[in-house]
């Protein structure tokens, strides 16, 4: 998730949980005032019941047409009980029906002389009073539909404007997030968009001291230092390498010279033999230096060309042959390789070359009868190089780091070698997007599998 949708969410999310307890509260205050509101309107109705009854000359007679008179005052569905000292019901609003009343409650009342529950349907507000020198039990019970529908409606409007302004404000962060973050989105992309070969490229900064802005500063500075570095080590590198092609060159020239004269002995000549593979081995490996220098990852597509798998397996070949006049090649084109192949992949043929010499060289060093099998195998998606020969083969737990640098396992002792062919294999097949896997498929044999995807 980018970082604009986590502030977003997370200013949503804070703000959504602020809102919903404003909600919570708004909504549980108006149900107490709502309920205070009814049960302040239950004790107005009791006082003027209470009153009425202080005041009338013959209650029974004045009751219905007070009460009748006074309707606009009823509470809903008001039902009014009052009973005289001795329980007995004296008068009722209920008509057409049967009068049912708690006694409990009557007796509850003689002690607490006042009583109002909530949690009766309907409401119950019940008191206890002495009117005239007697005692009268007065029973009062309605529904607050009038305050509940409030309540209601209250709730209804509450989670509508919690959902839209949930929505409203999670819109608004996100597109203000975008708006503010912009800068920093534009500082990845200039980022992105540095390589080994721009590291001369600067952010554009704002006259601004915001932290952005002091980032792009920071970054620039880096950019600007690691320029430095990597150019001294660059043209260390390409100078070194051209600077000792030169003796190295003049060396195999005398050598090859030398070896022609025939007034040597066996062991004078096989010393110089032996050296003479060594200089070409370190010509090679000088050659690959110079030429991993002139290319990255970033840059090397573009000058990207269509090369003949087969024409690079022979030209590699030939190089090795120079230095291992014995090594055999059995060449072989796999049955299972599509008609329509034609043994072609993206590459740079100068450095894939590289990679089947380091291969080839490999096979004539550690194999036992100098011989090593080519098989290539092409399909619709990929084309695979199996370079197989046979001879001690590498421990299981040397594998994982064999093409690591300076890597060299214990079939390599009393061979000369510099440990870096691998690692320069496995390189320059990064850059191509290819791979490189190495198995023994039976006892003392070496494969390397080359997989270029198409």
């Amino acid at each position: 998730m980018s970082l604009k949708r986590k502030i977003a969410l997370t200013i949503s999310i804070a703000f959504s949980l602020l809102f919903a307890m404003v909600m919570a509260v708004i909504y549980l205050s108006f149900n107490d005032f709502r309920r205070d509101e009814f049960k302040e309107r239950f004790r107005q109705r009791l006082e003027f019941t209470s009153h009425f009854i202080s005041r009338s000359k013959d209650f029974e007679e004045e009751a219905p047409i007070f009460f009748n008179e006074n309707s606009d005052n009823i509470l809903l569905n008001e039902t009014i009980l009052i009973f005289n000292a001795d329980k007995e019901l004296i008068y009722s609003t209920i008509k057409d029906r049967n009068v049912v009343w708690d006694n409990a409650l009557l007796k509850e009342l003689d002690e607490k002389k006042l009583i109002y529950t909530e949690k009766t349907v309907p409401e119950i507000y019940a008191a206890l009073r002495n009117i005239n020198g007697e005692n009268y039990y007065i029973l009062t019970s309605a529904f607050d539909t009038n305050g509940k529908s409030k309540l209601e409606y209250l709730k209804y409007l509450l989670i509508t404007a919690y959902v839209m302004s949930t929505l409203l404000i999670g819109f608004f962060s996100y597109y203000f997030m975008g708006r503010f973050l912009r800068p920093l989105e534009d500082l990845n992309t200039e980022i992105s968009e540095v390589t080994a070969h721009k590291l001369t490229t600067q952010i554009p900064v704002q006259q601004s001291d915001d932290e952005i802005n002091v980032l792009a500063k920071s970054f620039n500075t880096m950019i600007a230092r690691l320029n430095d570095v990597f150019q001294s080590q660059k043209d260390f590198t390409a100078s070194a390498s051209h600077e000792i092609r030169t003796p190295i060159t003049r060396m195999a020239f005398q050598l090859e010279n030398l070896i022609k004269f025939e007034d040597h002995s066996p062991e004078t000549l096989t010393s110089l033999k032996q050296i003479q593979r060594d200089v070409y081995q370190l010509s090679d490996l000088t050659n690959s230096l110079l030429l991993l220098t002139k290319f990255d990852k970033e840059n090397i597509q573009s000058i990207y060309e269509e090369v003949r798998i087969d024409e690079v397996i022979f030209e590699a070949f030939e190089a090795v042959e120079k230095s291992y006049p014995s090594l055999k090649m059995d060449f072989l084109i796999s049955e299972d390789t599509s008609e329509n192949g034609l043994l072609t992949i993206s590459g740079i043929q100068s450095l894939l070359v590289i990679v089947f010499i380091n291969l080839l060289k490999n096979a004539a060093v550690y194999s036992d009868d100098t011989e090593v099998n080519i098989l290539i195998t092409e399909t619709s998606h990929y084309l695979t190089v199996d370079v197989t020969s046979h001879g001690s083969t590498i421990p299981v737990e040397e594998q994982p780091k064999l093409f690591e640098a300076f890597m060299r396992g214990n079939n390599s002792q009393n061979i000369s070698g510099s440990g870096l062919g691998l690692r320069i294999v496995k390189r320059i097949l990064e850059y191509h997007g290819a791979d490189i896997m190495y198995s023994t498929p039976s006892e003392n044999t070496n494969k390397f599998s080359v997989v270029f995807n198409k």
